[in-house]
Parts: C-alpha cells; structure tokens; sequence
C-alpha cells in the first residue's frame, strides 16, 4: 500500500479547509439573506450558529478523518461500527450528488467571467440569463471545463494538486473580494448599504426566520457535516492542531460572507432607493447574481473592471469547493483499492454524464439544489451520531486533544454534538418540511401570512 500524503504544513491544511468552505453561498446567498433579516441583526445568531453548529462538526470531522485515514464510508465503519457503515455512504452519497450539479454553478460562474472579459454583458442581463440557461452547448460546454479544471488538479495529489491550487486560488480570492469591497465603498450613497448591513434592526431578532436562517446559512456555507473536512483530515498530520484550524476556517468563511455583503449591498444601494434595494435582493440566489450584479455594477465607475473581478472571485470560490467535493468521491473509490489517477478518472466521467441534465435543465437544477442540500442536514447529524457512538469523552482524548501544545475542547463540545445538534437539525429539518408544503395546503395549516416568499436556501 503507497505511503499516505500528508499536507505539508498548518498552512496547507488552511487553505484547503477555506477553500472547501468559501463558495457561492457566501457571495450569492449571505448578501441578500442578511439584507432581508435585519442587517446587523442578522450576524448576532449567525455567529452564534457558528459556534454551536459549524466549528463543532468542523472539529468532529477533523477527528474522525484524521483517526480513521478514511473517507465517509470506512470512518463509519471504523469508528462508529460497520452497523453505522450506510451513515457514512449516506454523507458520500449526498455530497457526490452535490457535485454532480455544482460543477454546473462553476461553468456558470466561469462562462459570465470569460463573457465580462470578452464581449461584455448585454444590455438585458434578464434575457441574456434566460437564452443562457435554456441553452444545451454552452451550459454542458463550461460544465465540462470545470470537472476537467477540478479532476486534473486532484489528479496532481494533495501536495502537487490540491494544497499548491488552493495556495493561489484563496489568497487570490480574499485579494479580488477585497478590491471590489474597496470600489464599493467609495461609491456615492455607499454609506446607505454599509449602514443597512451594520446597523442591527434588533426587531428582526423576534423574528423566527431570521434565527433559522442564521442557522441554515451556517450550516451550509461552512461546508460543516458535509464530509469534506473529514476527507481532508485523512491527509493531516497526527500532531496537527485541528482545534485551530477548524476555528480559522470558521472564522475565515464568515470573513468572506461579509466582504461579499460590503461590495453587493452599497452597489445596490448606491444605485437604487431603499424599497428597490430590497426588492433586488430578493430576486433569489441565481436572480441576483446573474441578473441583477451586471445590471448595477456597469452602471458605477469602473464596473467593468469590478464586474470581471467579482465573477472571477466567484469561479474561484466555485473550484475550491468543487476539488473538495471530488477528493470526497475520490477518497471512496480509493479506499476501496484504486489508484488515484483512475479514482479521479472515474469521478470526472461520472461528473460530466451526472450533470448534464441540470446543466439544461433549470428545473432540474433547482431540485437537485432542495432535495440534497435538505440531505446535507441529515449528514450533519450523522456526523454527531458518528462521535456519540465512539464516545464523545474517548473521542475527545483519543482524537482531538492529542499532540503537545494544541488546543482542547472540554465536555461542552460533547454535550453539543451530542444533544445539541440533533435539536437544531429537527428545527431546520421541520422547517424545511414546513416549506414544501404548497401554499394553498399550508393555509389549512396556518393563519393566512401577509409575509414576502421565503426563498429556500442554497447549497454553499
């Protein structure tokens, strides 16, 4: 059996772990979620949820990765016992069936990149966005050059591929979130978007939805209870600090969440009044992002140099996660004896024939989106029924506090994983179901709701 690849050094494991976990949630999703829930108002249970959600099951996942040197399927078995072993294909399973569309969102991303750069946007992005997503060529075409972009990097292994890309994509990601935060601030009525975004309107606070979307927002834009951390940790060293490193990535992705916020909001509210501002965020996570973005942005300064810049950040924040997704399905075909280079082969094939229909199909595409990213909440309680199996004290001592000098979690950390989780995955679970309810049955269920729509969140 070949030597395991370790990633090599702190850093390394870092910006693999952002890039898995910065994607289109936070740049298309957290904007408008935030706008729409009280601005500032909205951060105090989102940081909350980060805490009692996300960084546990980051941690978790560490653990179990790095204990096992396995993917989903032989941790489960390993640790949680090979009753457990369909918990750990159900993780896979989801994630793999993520990716099979992401790779779609990643060729979106890079075809508006390549089209800002090139020809420019159309004078209507609405009918632009409309011809494009109906298309079959173009659509399967960018779909294809992202899976191939994903899988020759993870070919390359975790040093040669994946550590060394996400050296320069994450960096480069921060760098360009930064630049069209810079221009976005300067702009005249910016001050409108910056104080909507941190003046908190705590009445949001009495709010039910602005909690469980706190929560749902954490929990998927984190990539936490998705199992690609875990695949991750197979590759980190014994003696690595995963208390830390799980606390950065956490920390680093809501950092990104609100970079994105600070150059959307004062963009729309520099252009637009207060009630249209509104009324553009809440176009949806695809209405805002390719129709409404190039529709504000070339009408500021400099737009054409921010709108390649901010499509370019979300290819970026696209392939981190996508390479993550396919080491995920890799590491399964490759715990079950094949080669990297043939696992990676075989996911790519697997990928390109998989997501062809919601690469055509934007009605497929959008239930592909509900059905797994509701799938994702069931993986995040699996991952804490993983923990309460081993035991969350001998899971503590055999498989986080470990190694001189690193951080340790006390038995408040196994308490939450243990009961805490699986409360908040039965709020967001009922909740979810609540909305799958047409809106004509649910008025049997409920009072008559004068209330906006709510917009069912997306994956990260």
């Amino acid at each position: 059996m070949p030597r395991l690849e370790t990633f090599s050094s702190r850093w390394g494991v870092i910006v693999a772990g952002l890039g898995m976990a910065v994607g289109t949630g936070n740049l298309w999703r957290f904007p408008r979620i935030a706008a729409q829930n009280g601005g500032a108002a909205f951060l105090i249970p989102w940081m909350l949820f980060l805490v009692v959600w996300s960084l546990p099951l980051l941690i978790a996942e560490f653990g179990l990765g790095r204990g096992a040197r396995r993917g989903p399927i032989g941790t489960f078995t390993l640790l949680a016992g090979p009753r457990y072993a369909w918990m750990g294909g159900f993780v896979a399973v989801t994630t793999i069936m993520i990716m099979f569309y992401y790779s779609v969102v990643t060729g979106w991303a890079l075809k508006y990149f390549v089209a800002s750069v090139t020809t420019g946007t159309p004078d209507n992005p609405a009918a632009y966005w409309a011809a494009y997503s109906v298309s079959v060529w173009q659509p399967i075409l960018f779909h294809i050059v992202a899976i191939l972009a994903g899988t020759t990097i993870v070919a390359r292994g975790v040093v040669g591929g994946i550590e060394r890309v996400n050296k320069v994509l994450i960096p480069a990601l921060f760098t360009l979130l930064l630049v069209a935060v810079g221009r976005a601030v300067t702009l005249d009525g910016a001050d409108r978007g910056l104080a909507f975004l941190f003046s908190p309107d705590l009445s949001a606070l009495l709010s039910y939805r602005t909690w469980l979307e706190a929560l749902t927002q954490s929990a998927w834009s984190t990539g936490a209870g998705w199992g690609l951390i875990l695949a991750y940790a197979v590759y980190v060293r014994r003696d690595e600090d995963i208390v830390v490193n799980s606390a950065v990535i956490g920390l680093g992705n809501n950092t990104a969440s609100l970079l994105a916020a600070m150059a959307i909001l004062p963009t729309v509210f520099a252009i637009l009044s207060t009630s249209d501002a509104l009324d553009v965020m809440a176009a949806g996570n695809l209405g805002l992002t390719f129709v409404w973005i190039p529709q504000l942005f070339l009408q500021i300064p400099s737009g054409t140099v921010v709108l390649p810049i901010f499509f370019l950040a979300l290819f970026f924040a696209s392939l981190s996660s996508l390479i993550a997704m396919i080491e995920l399905a890799s590491r399964v075909l490759i715990d079950a004896g094949l080669s990297r280079r043939i696992a990676v082969r075989l996911v790519g094939a697997a990928t390109t024939i998989c997501g062809v229909p919601s690469a055509i199909s934007p009605a497929i595409f959008e239930n592909q989106d509900w059905v797994w990213s509701l799938a994702l909440m069931i993986s995040g309680l699996f991952i804490s029924v993983a923990v309460t199996r081993y035991g969350p004290e001998r899971f503590r001592a055999d498989l986080i506090n470990v190694g001189h000098g690193t951080k340790r979690v006390g038995p408040l950390f196994g308490w939450i994983l243990q009961y805490l989780v699986p409360v908040q995955f039965m709020v967001m679970f009922t909740w979810w179901m609540y909305q799958a309810v047409p809106p004509l049955n649910r008025s049997r269920l409920t009072e008559p709701s004068t209330n906006s729509p709510i917009y069912l969140p997306r994956s990260s």
